[in-house]
């Protein structure tokens, strides 16, 4: 009984707010009304990133990066054939003769002149084509306009000249903000309105670029 008593008296003794031991290395005791404890005022590591590090949100004149990949497969094949059989036979059986004065029927005196004939045409043709075409590039464009949804217009042009040897490279196009990624990249199947143009020039291109009359032979084919 007695030490029952006693243990009523240690618990009464002790009674009031327990507070338990805080493991945390970044655990700081602060008053009720001090920020919550987050990274930046708890963390004996971290260091704010400099300004030029830091990610800037996208706006006009800001340059993204475009991953340009088209590959494009063509395969056609065409196969046609007619033919033709046909027969005519003609006869001139009245004839006009002019007198000076006037136009009379004109006689016949060895009879009426006939023709006849008979036509056989063939024609075949078998046409294969396959074709494939592949572009790999990368360029930086420039945000040249924002829309009101907040897609981005994009324009970029690229010009490389080796000696006399010289490459030029255009895009264009729509690009929605969310397509873009954190490091600024973005691929050219995301792109709206897309147009690329590339030129060439120089001793290269002009080795098995077309001439004039082969242009124009291909384009309208007299045979």
């Amino acid at each position: 009984m007695n030490r029952f008593l006693m243990t009523l008296s240690i618990v009464a003794c002790c009674s009031g707010v327990a507070r338990s031991q805080e493991g945390s290395l970044a655990f700081t005791a602060a008053p009720t009304n001090a920020a919550t404890p987050n990274l930046t005022n708890s963390s004996f590591i971290y260091q704010t990133l400099p300004p030029e590090a830091m990610t800037r949100p996208l706006e006009v004149q800001s340059i993204i990066q475009v991953l340009v990949d088209y590959r494009a497969v063509t395969e056609t094949d065409g196969n046609s054939q007619t033919r033709r059989t046909g027969s005519y036979s003609a006869a001139l059986t009245n004839w006009l003769r002019f007198d000076g004065k006037s136009i009379k029927p004109a006689p016949q005196n060895d009879g009426s002149p006939t023709i006849s004939g008979t036509l056989n045409s063939q024609m075949r043709t078998q046409n294969d084509m396959d074709q494939s075409e592949a572009v790999t590039f990368t360029m930086a464009a420039t945000v040249v306009d924002i829309q009101p949804n907040g897609n981005l217009v994009i324009d970029g042009t690229s010009e490389i000249r080796i000696n006399e040897e010289v490459w030029m490279v255009y895009i264009s196009g729509t690009v929605p903000r969310e397509a873009i990624g954190p490091d600024r990249v973005v691929r050219d199947s995301s792109i709206a309105n897309k147009r690329i143009h590339k030129y060439e020039k120089g001793m290269i291109h002009d080795g098995y670029a077309r001439g004039w009359l082969g242009r124009w032979y291909g384009k309208y084919k007299p045979f």
